[in-house]
This record gives structure tokens, C-alpha cells and sequence, in this order.
């Protein structure tokens, strides 16, 4: 793996994978500097093979335990692993500016991902990817729509003969037919994508999505049931709510008056489901073992770092209250021992090697979602987000013996 090109000598001292304790006591990097590291360890694997077609010579897929379907599960990994890196890391290569090692490190990334792309959708290549078929391939289209969504850049910078492969996979989907549940949003994204960027869309498949969920899928207190029955799980973070959000903005991107009936509730909704997310992060990183999907990590929080890259944060979550709930959340999930293959690879796990936690349908590829976790990086140094000085999230605020408001439900009027 080549060297970071941004690390410098005080954040190389803290962060290296399963680091045994130094005898010399190190200043430690500032957390933007610590994304930035964790964001090249995690992701480098992944674009720098795609980039070159090795993605699938290279990455080993590894299966659950339980898996329920190995023959399509391992086809569709490669596009699991890319179109989840993409959607976390395509704020940042949407951006300009930093300093000198980042603006770097971001052009290597930008380079990468545009050769990826190309790869990932040339059906003569060796590392074609999977658009069709069983379900799954809408699944991750639609995590890559949607980094392409985040990413205007990326799209503006591909050449005309790339666009138009990505253009005719994304229509491969429309082949599939979604389950009646967050999976109706997937479809939902890939047309949005198609109407963010001034081509023809399904409008039907955009409003099946928000419908359902506006009309008749919300329980109250800021959440969503995934379905006609509710589960206590991440999955209004996960996909839910941000999909809704993004799909909402991308369409009043080209209609500013587009789902004006429903766009303010939403933004209602959204905030206390942030504060709740916010809630969740323990003193220590650390957050409730529960429900499906576990191994996603730090993706369990893809709604909050939206929320922050959006600046829709609700007034009472500072935006550096977030960015320290969120760094501990990073340490936690991705500096344990075993998170990382021998070669650099993510393994099966929520802090470490834990195939165990995993469902059927997980495997290498999925758990790259944990990607999501790195969205505010696509907010530059400058903003508040990355300028304030570090602060105590609420469970530190709590547990600590600080006196602060209460919390109280929110009602839709």
C-alpha cells in the first residue's frame, strides 16, 4: 500500500492500524488530520485496484455465515464495496481547497475514482461490475447514484462515452423490482440522480418513494418504520432519511417548488432524528448493539454526518458537539484489533473480527457503508464543523454531571 500522502510525522506517531503503545507521549493530530487518515485506510484498497481492473482478482469476499445466496452474494460484492465507498467519499472530492497535503491527497483520490468509474462500467472489462439481476445490484447503483448525486464534479469530469455507460447500467436496474420497503427509495435515487443531472427520469418511481414513506410510513418522534412494520434498527440512517433528504434536494435542485407539501415536515423529522442519533454515541464511541446490520460500524450514523455535511444540524447540536461524537465513533469502530485484513481489507465486524453479528446478506463488500461516517469532510477546514474547538456530546455532557435541558418528543402539525 503506498505511503499516505498526508501523513505527517506528529499524526503518523497516533494512528497506525493495531499500534502498539508509544514509549514517547505524541501530540495528537487534529480530527480533520484523523478522518483523513482513517478515510485512506479504509477506502485505498478499494479505488486503487477498481482503478487498475484488479478489484476483483484482489479483494477477497468473504461471506457471512449465514449467507443465504452465495453465488449472487459474491458476484454483486465489487459493487457493494464501490458504490458505498463512493457515496461517503464523494463530498470531499467535491470540494477545493485545504491544505497542502490534503488538496493532494484529494486530487490522487479524484483521479482514482474517475478511473474506477470507467472500470466499473465498461462491459469488456475485466472489472465490469454487476448492474443486473437479482436484487441486490439496485441496492448499490443506488449507493452509487447517489455519490454521483453528492459529487458534481465527478460527473462533470467523466468523459461523454463514460457517462453513458453509467447512464445505461443505472436504466439496467429498472429491471429490478424493489421490496416493499427502504428498498423503494433505491429505485427512488437512481432517478434522481437521472433529474439532478438534466435527463429523462421516472417521476412515478421518485414519488412511490416519498409517498409511501411521507403518507404512510411514519411512526412519529423523528422516525420512519422500514416497511408496514416497524424495527428497531439503524436502517432510518442507513438509507431512510438521508436517501430522502438527497433525493428531496435533488429534485428541487431543478424545481425549487418540487414536494413543497411534504419538503418542511421532512426537515422536522430529520432534525429530531438527529438529536436522537446524536443521543445514541456513549461516552466512549461506543452505541446500542441493535438490530440488522450491525457491521455497517460508523455507517449506523450516515444520517447525522449528512445532516452535518448539509448544515441542516437543529439548533440545539453544535456542529462541533457532532464532529467529537463523531471522531469517537471513528476510533472506536475502526481502530480495533481485527478490523483490518493482513492486506488492508475491512473484516466482518462492529469494533473488530466479528462474523458472528453479521446476516445472510452480508459480506466484504457491504460493510464498506461504514464509508458514510466520512461525509463532513466534504465541508471545508474553514467551516465550523472542523474550526470549533472540540466539545462534549450529550452522553458526556450526562454522565459527567453537567445540568442540561431536557429532551422532549416532537409532534408534525
Amino acid at each position: 500500500m503506498k505511503k499516505l500522502f498526508i501523513i505527517i510525522t506528529l499524526a503518523a506517531a497516533v494512528y497506525t492500524a493495531n499500534a502498539q503503545p508509544s514509549k514517547k507521549k505524541e501530540q495528537p493530530a487534529d480530527d480533520r488530520t484523523e478522518w483523513l487518515l482513517r478515510l485512506d485506510k479504509v477506502i485505498r484498497p478499494v479505488l486503487t485496484n477498481l482503478a487498475v481492473g484488479t478489484l476483483k482478482q484482489n479483494m477477497p469476499v468473504v461471506l457471512s455465515p449465514k449467507v443465504d445466496n452465495a453465488g449472487s452474494r459474491s458476484q454483486v460484492a465489487y459493487l457493494e464495496a464501490f458504490g458505498r465507498v463512493l457515496t461517503g467519499i464523494s463530498p470531499w472530492l467535491n470540494i477545493e481547497g485545504g491544505n497542502a497535503a490534503e488538496v493532494k491527497l484529494r486530487q490522487e483520490y479524484r483521479d482514482l475514482t474517475l478511473k474506477a468509474i470507467a472500470q466499473a462500467v465498461d462491459s469488456t472489462g475485466k472489472d465490469y461490475l454487476r448492474f443486473s439481476g437479482a436484487g441486490q445490484p439496485l441496492v448499490d447503483a443506488s449507493f452509487l447514484a447517489l455519490g454521483l448525486v453528492r459529487c458534481p464534479w465527478l460527473w462533470e469530469h467523466l468523459p461523454a462515452n463514460v457517462q453513458a455507460n453509467v447512464i445505461a447500467a443505472f436504466k439496467a436496474t429498472r429491471s429490478i423490482v424493489p421490496g416493499y420497503n427502504n428498498w423503494i427509495l433505491f429505485s427512488s435515487m437512481i432517478e434522481a440522480f437521472f433529474c439532478k443531472y438534466g435527463i429523462e427520469y421516472d417521476g412515478v418511481r421518485v414519488e412511490y418513494g416519498i409517498r409511501e414513506f411521507a403518507q404512510h410510513w411514519y411512526v412519529g418522534d423523528g422516525v420512519y418504520s422500514d416497511g408496514a412494520q416497524y424495527h428497531w434498527d439503524y436502517y432510518n440512517s442507513y438509507v431512510i432519511q438521508p436517501y430522502l433528504g438527497n433525493i428531496l434536494a435533488a429534485l428541487r435542485s431543478r424545481n425549487p417548488r418540487a414536494y413543497s407539501w411534504y419538503a418542511a415536515k421532512f426537515d422536522t423529522i430529520s432534525q429530531r432524528y438527529a438529536v436522537l442519533q446524536e443521543r445514541m454515541i456513549n461516552t466512549d464511541g461506543s452505541f446500542p448493539v441493535t438490530g440488522r446490520s450491525i457491521c455497517y460500524r460508523g455507517g449506523a450514523f450516515h444520517h447525522l454526518a449528512d445532516m452535518s455535511l448539509r448544515q441542516q444540524l437543529p439548533k440545539e447540536l453544535k456542529p462541533a458537539q457532532v464532529r467529537s461524537a463523531l471522531t469517537a465513533v471513528l476510533k472506536r469502530t475502526l481502530d480495533a484489533p481485527g478490523t483490518f485484513t493482513a492486506t488492508g481489507w475491512l473484516n466482518i465486524g462492529l469494533a473488530g473480527h466479528q462474523p458472528g453479528l453479521s446476516e445472510g446478506y452480508i459480506n466484504t463488500g457491504s460493510v464498506y457503508l461504514c464509508s458514510a461516517i466520512f461525509l463532513p469532510l466534504g465541508l471545508p477546514d474553514t467551516d465550523e464543523f472542523w474550526s470549533a474547538p472540540a466539545m462534549p456530546w450529550t452522553a458526556v455532557k450526562a454522565w459527567s454531571g453537567q445540568d442540561m435541558p431536557a429532551d422532549h418528543a416532537v409532534e408534525l402539525k
